[in-house]
């Protein structure tokens, strides 16, 4: 099932409900349909550092002191997120990790961890 839902004037398709598993399926089911294969992980790993170098770009010109290039303006930060996301993803299914309980345990930690840590940070302040 999807739903259509609005940012800003725009429709945008999304699946019902997504979640890290079933981004984990939908990604596994793109690589057997159109990907052949999955790139080996030190291949996904340079990928990964590729396209957190391209969010890093953007967001340094954007938003940090140097200034955008003409070539960058058109650039959509939500586009390579995305391709973050999507080899995280590949390199979850192939070390065979289920993310989205890594990500529940990892947001439990933190949350007990972290409960007053940030709130008592004066420097947050």
């Amino acid at each position: 099932m999807e739903l259509l839902i609005t940012i800003g004037n725009d429709f945008v398709s999304k699946h019902n409900n997504m979640n890290l598993k079933d981004s984990q399926l939908d990604v596994d089911n793109w690589i057997k349909e159109h990907g052949v294969r999955y790139f080996n992980e030190l291949t996904n790993m340079a990928q990964l550092t590729e396209e957190v170098g391209e969010v890093a770009r953007i967001i340094a010109r954007r938003y940090g002191e140097q200034s955008e290039k003409e070539s960058d303006k058109n650039k959509d930060l939500g586009e390579e997120l995305a391709d973050v996301v999507f080899v995280v993803l590949c390199l979850a299914n192939q070390t065979g990790i289920d993310l989205q309980a890594a990500f529940d345990k990892k947001m439990d930690f933190k949350s007990v961890r972290d409960k007053d840590r940030h709130k008592n940070n004066e420097k947050l302040k």
